[in-house]
């Protein structure tokens, strides 16, 4: 399966995911705990790269990051 990139990155979030992600007070590990919890079988490295841009971020993963971190999609995909 090829992954493209947008703009030299694998997705358009990752920026939006660190901001809501440290104005929660919440650690990178902690995020990765957080979405185990939900079934998302993430670890501590995936989350960085998916704030650096370097990891696709699958749809499901999207809309659990938003309720994980109480934004919502549109926010993440820096619609609003």
């Amino acid at each position: 399966m090829k992954i493209y990139d947008y703009e030299g990155k694998k997705n358009i979030c990752g920026d939006r995911v660190r901001t809501a992600r440290k104005a929660l007070g919440l650690s990178q590990e902690n995020l990765a705990a957080k979405l185990q919890v939900k079934g998302i079988n993430i670890e501590r490295d995936s989350i960085s790269r998916i704030e650096i841009g370097t990891r696709f971020v699958a749809d499901f993963e999207l809309r659990i990051l938003s309720e994980i971190l109480g934004v919502s999609v549109n926010f993440l995909l820096g619609i609003e």
